[in-house]
């Protein structure tokens, strides 16, 4: 009901927010291969395998598939060097996806998966180049730009979350700004955390660190929805 009333829904369900942190996780590790073409293509190869597994294994939702399109397709241009833009990979996944399963045209993930991407790809942009990065320091340019993101998503999400759902939370910057960025940590250190318990090797610090970012997420979201 936190999530819910708060604004982020998405991310407490399994979309595609989650597996580009995982994308985002397995693409820095496997950096480790190197950048020679052979190395170029394992790693891609081994990126796209990893993230196929984990769509179908949590069920392959229909923003899940449309996550998974987008890095399949941007790892085939970084293996034969034509880097697509993100228009682009909009229009081409948004085609394959409704080929393969044209209902999926009617799945509300499906519509609030591709609405928000349509807001980061066309509002996002001009949104956040009204601040230019010299008149502005790091910190105050990246709050700005997360800022923008969240404006950018909600406005092309807003009109299907208030024909679904009837609601629309007022919050939803504050909660962006704040949750987002924990999550952000939260997800990889207990992806991590999970990993190494299974090899027997989890150091005690990393498991209470990762229950106490679930425990701040939690109480943030309890308090935005409060409000």
């Amino acid at each position: 009901e936190a999530f819910r009333a708060s604004g982020a829904s998405h991310i407490l369900a399994l979309s595609g927010l989650h597996l580009g942190i995982i994308y985002t996780l397995i693409s820095k590790a496997s950096c480790i291969l190197g950048n020679r073409h052979q190395m170029k293509v394992l790693r891609s190869v081994s990126n796209i395998a990893i993230c196929t597994i984990y769509t179908l294994a949590t069920g392959a939702s229909a923003s899940m598939t449309r996550a998974l399109l987008f890095i399949i397709l941007r790892e085939i241009g970084k293996i034969t060097d034509r880097p697509t833009k993100l228009n682009c990979l909009l229009m081409k996944s948004m085609l394959i996806q409704l080929t393969i399963s044209p209902h999926d045209i009617l799945d509300i993930g499906f519509q609030l998966s591709y609405a928000a991407m349509a807001g980061i790809v066309w509002i996002y942009p001009p949104l956040n180049n009204i601040m230019t990065d010299d008149e502005a320091d790091k910190l105050t340019r990246k709050i700005w730009s997360s800022a923008m993101l969240s404006i950018s998503c909600q406005l092309t999400t807003l009109p299907l979350t208030w024909h679904y759902f009837g609601t629309f939370p007022p919050y939803f910057m504050l909660t962006n700004l704040l949750a987002l960025p924990l999550t952000g940590i939260m997800m990889p250190l207990a992806a991590i955390t999970v990993f190494l318990s299974y090899l027997g090797v989890c150091p005690e610090i990393m498991m209470a660190a990762t229950e106490k970012l679930t425990e701040s997420l939690v109480f943030i979201l309890e308090t935005i929805s409060e409000m």
